[in-house]
């Protein structure tokens, strides 16, 4: 490491940026990384000698420090073999070096070895804006240009994770060979990528780094060129929490005993007004204190001139004023001792005021007080009966965290809740995120005995890796849902390498997410319903879905769904084939959709319900339902409802969920199931097995999916 620390410190000594092949090359031996022999000549005879002495067709390079893009300058010969050839490239890319840059310096040409043919894949490394070092891998040549077949994950990484990398592209069979042709040396794959990791990880000071291409065969992995660019600069530091402190202060901004409201106001239609009517209305049994240096009593409660003014201590302090006496009030609340700041004001980052919002920043800091926002709608904390918030009230208590860093989704989630009655835990708005983010609250919501799950909207992350470990620490206990804003590629920002170019901001938020177990939400609607149904649906114990429909053709649909969602349908043993069967007729079909026709009464599907909860070899149903006179829709839903609570209470708890199709009725009958443990959507065949899906996928991230081991059945 001295050696490799000596070398990039005497190059951002002169001023470069780029490391050149001899350079990286040094990097790549102190690291182990694999690369083909070499070597630098300086005139056109040592080219010749070095050429002799490597053996076979070379590959001749430009260096050049001037040259980074050796190919762009026609710096680059492949397959050079013999005195004459050697001269003549030596020649050629030393003229095309001096015709692209005439002011180039050349330190002279590198000799190497040519790899023989094979799979070319790409191993890097970047500097991601939220997650900081993270590795990349994926095939070379046109796939990766073309697909941008690329997966990553925060570094360093393990054995194990680099191994994971080589089935996580979508060509990952290729690596394993097809047709006939050898698989590639995983384990020397995986090496190159695990070193890269090590490199970037214990020099921060390594912006980006290309092995490309590698070259992969079945005896090795080799980097045919190896480039390495240096940081611009590092990040500032950024204060950061412990697990204890963190708890601590949420504790306190979650389940406090006394809130100050600071621009507590008696006029209708003002934020102070609203936030303080909501606390009082709300029925919060802990003090509220409003502050107002021009009111003596306000809604029926003394009033202070200042938070310095309010007797005993202050946990939570709400700001309700204008953006310029922020500071000024917040230096107040820090003389007193209080632990958290609610900025509900906006005028600060968010309008180009970055030195306003970073002078609250300093002021916080100094009094070791944390800040939730600016610019925000405020927070419930719901069995608290705390609404601290200028938005309407919501009392609906239950189970799911919901957070969002704009204030429109805000009000989208706050009006989803409602409208499904869904039960909160919390909702809490982050606003401009100048202090307390999604670490803290996930940290919190982690230990809070009344949520089950976690569902966030975000548009960034400042510090991506507190979220990982944090998320990483949740996960195994209960689901953590992410609906991530802006999918496009930040990949317009300036890259040095390929690698660069590919690590698209979606790119790298969407395996990272995976590799911490969070479920990623499509879309708004989709992270508002994982939220509302995860806390419904029981963990599956296995991997085999059946469907019970009363119609084929959404039996097809929701067969296509299950395959969609990477979920398995359940190849039907004979036994259990017979047993449908029995309860089907001989027009209907078993295997999987079991299609029990749309004109059988309700025995008929309480029978092949039963049946699929009674087998111990069936982890998940789906139910299609389609709307009869024979079996009306509520009928359904009260007969689907009865069976499933009946075997839960005897200890059976498979997740159910059903997708009804049929006239307005149907929508009743899905309210009914929800209500009673079994996600139901109507005209919809899409919705239900999607959810599904993210259990399963919570479900796999925790490790609680059982093995093959079958437990005796359950008589039905």
């Amino acid at each position: 490491m001295a050696r490799v620390r000596a070398l990039l410190e005497s190059v951002r000594a002169e001023g470069r940026s780029v490391l050149t092949a001899p350079e990286g090359r040094v990097v790549a031996d102190a690291y182990g990384i694999a690369v083909p022999g070499e070597e630098l000549a300086r005139d056109v005879d040592e080219a010749v000698a070095a050429a002799a002495r490597l053996g076979g067709p070379v590959v001749l390079k430009i260096v050049s420090p001037d040259i980074p893009h050796k190919t762009e300058a026609g710096g680059v010969v492949v397959g050079v073999e013999g005195a004459d050839r050697v001269r003549a490239a030596f020649h050629e890319i030393v003229g095309n070096a001096r015709a692209y840059d005439a002011g180039a310096r050349i330190d002279g040409v590198l000799v190497q070895e040519l790899l023989p043919a094979g799979q070319e894949v790409i191993v890097g490394a970047v500097t991601d804006p939220a997650f900081g070092k993270v590795v990349a891998f994926g095939l070379g040549g046109v796939l990766v240009e073309v697909l941008k077949d690329v997966t990553f994950r925060l570094a360093p990484v393990s054995a194990d994770e680099a191994l994971s990398m080589l089935d996580s592209i979508r060509a990952a069979q290729i690596l394993r060979g097809v047709r006939g042709r050898a698989g590639v040396d995983r384990w020397a794959l995986a090496e190159q990528i695990r070193r890269v990791s090590r490199l970037v990880a214990d020099f921060p000071g390594i912006g980006e780094v290309d092995l490309n291409p590698v070259i992969a065969t079945e005896r090795g992995a080799v980097a045919a060129d190896i480039r390495i660019i240096l940081a611009e600069r590092r990040p500032a530091p950024r204060r950061t929490y412990g697990r204890e402190e963190i708890l601590t202060s949420m504790r306190r901004l979650m389940r406090p005993d006394s809130v100050a409201v600071i621009g507590a106001s008696e006029e209708p239609g003002k934020i102070g007004n609203s936030v303080l009517r909501n606390l009082l209305d709300g029925g919060f049994a802990g003090d509220i204190h409003p502050v107002n240096p021009r009111a003596d009593d306000i809604l029926g409660r003394k009033a202070y001139k200042s938070v310095t003014d309010v007797p005993g201590e202050v946990d939570v302090a709400v700001f309700a004023i204008p953006a310029r006496f922020v500071a000024a009030a917040l230096e107040e609340a820090g003389r007193k001792g209080v632990p958290n700041a609610v900025l509900i004001p906006s005028g600060f980052a968010e309008t180009g005021e970055h030195a306003l919002q970073a002078e609250l920043v300093e002021i916080a800091e100094r009094y070791g007080m944390r800040l939730l926002g600016p610019n925000i709608y405020g927070y419930y904390s719901t069995w608290q009966d705390l609404c601290a918030t200028f938005c309407t009230p919501y009392d609906v208590k239950g189970p799911v965290a919901l957070t969002s860093q704009s204030g429109g989704i805000g009000m989208a989630v706050l009006g989803f809740a409602r409208a499904t009655r869904t039960g909160v835990s919390a909702i809490v708005g982050l606003g401009n995120k100048a202090d307390l983010d999604e670490d803290d609250l996930l940290t919190w919501f982690g230990e809070d005995p009344h949520t089950e799950c976690v569902a966030m909207h975000l548009e960034d992350l400042k510090d991506g890796r507190a979220f990982v470990a944090a998320a990483r620490e949740v996960v195994p206990r209960k689901p953590v849902v992410v609906l991530k804003a802006g999918r496009t590629a930040a990949g317009a920002r300036a890259a040095g390498s390929h690698t660069g170019a590919l690590a698209g901001d979606d790119a790298v938020y969407d395996d990272i997410l995976r590799q911490a177990g969070v479920i990623r939400a499509p879309g708004l609607e989709d992270l508002l319903e994982y939220a509302r149904a995860l806390p419904v649906l029981p963990t599956p114990e296995g991997d085999n879905v059946v469907i019970i429909t009363g119609a084929g053709g959404s039996g097809v649909l929701l067969s296509d769904a299950v395959a969609d969602n990477g979920l398995s349908l359940m190849e039907i043993p004979p036994d259990l084939d017979e047993a449908f069967r029995r309860f089907i007729p001989p027009f209907g079909a078993a295997g999987n959709p079991v299609d029990i026709t749309g004109g059988e009464p309700p025995a008929t599907y309480e029978a092949a319900i039963r049946l699929a909860l009674a087998d111990p070899r069936v982890h998940a149903l789906v139910l299609g339902y389609w709307h009869t006179i024979v079996t009306p829709p509520m009928v359904f839903a009260e007969l689907t409802a009865r069976v499933v609570a009946e075997f839960r209470a005897r200890g059976v708890e498979k997740p159910v969920v059903a997708s009804l199709a049929g006239d307005v009725e149907v929508e009743e009958a899905c309210r009914y199931l929800f209500e009673r443990g079994v996600v139901a959507y109507p005209y919809t065949t899409e919705k239900p097995v999607a959810v599904l899906g993210a259990k399963y996928r919570w479900a796999r991230a925790a490790g609680l999916l059982r093995d093959g081991s079958v437990p005796p059945p359950v008589r039905s």
